[in-house]
Formats: C-alpha cells, structure tokens, sequence
C-alpha cells in the first residue's frame, strides 16, 4: 500500500470548482499512472477498463493506493481516504 497527495496548490484546483476546490479526477488517474509506471517500470497502460470515483477528494488531503498483482493483462487498484473509499479501478497493460 502506498501513500499519495495531491498539492493543495496544484493548478488545477482553482478552476475546478471556484469556492469550492475539488482535485479533478483526471488529476488522481494521472498521479495513480505515476506511481504505477515508478513501481512497475516493464509495464504500460493500454486503456482504463474500468473506474469509478466515489467520493471527491480535496488538494492536500492523503489517499492509500492498493494495487493488485498484474494478471491476464491487467492491474485492480482501490484508493481510500481513511475507511472511505475514493476511487476504484482496472486498468489494461501492455507489457514493455
């Protein structure tokens, strides 16, 4: 399990939504990819077989990340804000 933020003055957040600044989801997908391509180097995401996102998540606040193992060309991963779970996921791999 791994440990991840956005910043609280990430440049996306001022515009998504003014007043009332929430991390965009195509924000944390890029950070999970990140993270995916730093642990797993061999590995390349062909496509998002599935996500959803189910709670809004807040610049600066912490999210755990647990991945599966990489089988039948493709990764699971769920992220959780404490016991709330943020975001769930499936994503193809190409194998590098």
């Amino acid at each position: 399990m791994s440990t991840l933020q956005i910043a609280a003055n990430h440049p996306a957040l001022p515009g998504h939504f003014p007043g009332n600044p929430l991390v965009p989801a195509v924000v944390i997908l890029d950070r999970l990819l990140c993270q995916l391509a730093e642990q797993q180097p061999q590995l390349r995401v062909g496509g998002v077989r599935k996500l959803k996102f189910l709670r809004p998540l807040r610049g600066g606040e912490t999210f755990d990340v647990q991945w599966s193992e990489p089988r039948n060309g493709g990764v699971r991963f769920v992220c959780r804000v404490g016991d709330e779970l943020l975001a769930e996921g499936h994503l193809s791999l190409i194998e590098s």
